[in-house]
């Protein structure tokens, strides 16, 4: 190249790698990952392992998390500035899909930089079908927040989509995951999918309620998909609401979860149910 002219800016590849097995990365990703200098990776360990395992040498590797600092991100811009094209991957699955990079693709197209995708195996979609629930649309909720209101309105959300809903789960967090949601729709249809692609795949299917007295915590990370709200029956009027409440009472139920029970059937506001049980008159 004659001097004074700047070389033509590299490609970020956004490369899908295996959830589990690895027989199943494509031969497009294997090509991509043996042509680019550098790999941007959620953790360096594990895809330096996963390159040695395909017989991939020589790369450079850039630490890529969720964590990334503007230091880290201006690095691999300035790679791609440069004419090197870069290859992003984390730990398994696709980046960006409640994985890192979307910064990075954020700010590599805001410089002008060419983006291309190389698809592979997601849990997303692989949960999808296992499930057999996804025939009629999903939303995809990621991880739910750990603790507090935040997550109080993510279960809350989930409640009130009347479609598929697809997330995520840590390891150990799973059954009480499970637990909060059979609390809103305990009759709600659910897959926990666990180890998918890997040797011991299963996927315990069932109605909320069911499922949550099945699981205990389960070891790895887990993609839990509800099938579609069940429909929810006509509200009853307040006489028939009163027996109703005090069928449930008289079941053992406390007063929280017969508020959550007939939220649930009805799609009234269990709040409102709650403060009308407590003030009922005693006797």
């Amino acid at each position: 190249m004659s001097g004074g002219q700047h070389p033509s800016p590299g490609t970020l590849f956004l490369v899908g790698t295996p959830i589990g097995n690895l027989g199943d990365i494509t031969a497009r990703a294997l090509d991509t990952l043996r042509r680019v200098s550098v790999v941007a990776a959620e953790d360096t360990r594990r895809t330096r392992a996963l390159l040695t395992h395909f017989g991939i040498e020589h790369k450079r590797l850039v630490h890529v998390d969720a964590n990334a600092s503007e230091k880290t991100l201006a690095r691999v811009l300035a790679v791609l500035e440069q004419g090197t094209s870069v290859a992003l991957v984390t730990d398994a699955g696709m980046p960006t899909v409640s994985d890192p990079g979307a910064e990075l693709v954020r700010r590599a197209r805001e410089r002008g930089f060419a983006v291309d995708v190389i698809p592979g195996p997601s849990a997303v979609t692989c949960a999808i079908a296992l499930s057999g629930f996804g025939d009629s649309g999903f939303r995809f909720l990621g991880f739910l927040p750990r603790k507090g209101k935040k997550r109080t309105s993510a279960l809350q959300q989930i409640a009130d989509t009347p479609e598929c809903v697809v997330l995520f789960e840590a390891p150990g967090r799973a059954a009480g995951t499970v637990r909060d949601l059979a609390a809103r729709e305990p009759s709600r249809s659910v897959a926990v999918c666990r180890e998918l692609t890997k040797l011991h795949q299963e996927a315990i299917t069932g109605t909320l309620a069911e499922v949550a007295l099945a699981v205990e915590e389960l070891r790895g990370e887990v993609t839990l998909v509800l099938g579609p709200a069940p429909r929810r029956d006509e509200a009853p009027d307040a006489d028939q609401l009163a027996a109703r409440i005090d069928d449930l009472l008289a079941e053992g139920l406390s007063s929280k979860e017969v508020a959550r029970r007939l939220a649930a059937e009805y799609g009234l506001s269990a709040r409102e149910l709650y403060a009308r049980i407590v003030a009922r008159p005693k006797g």
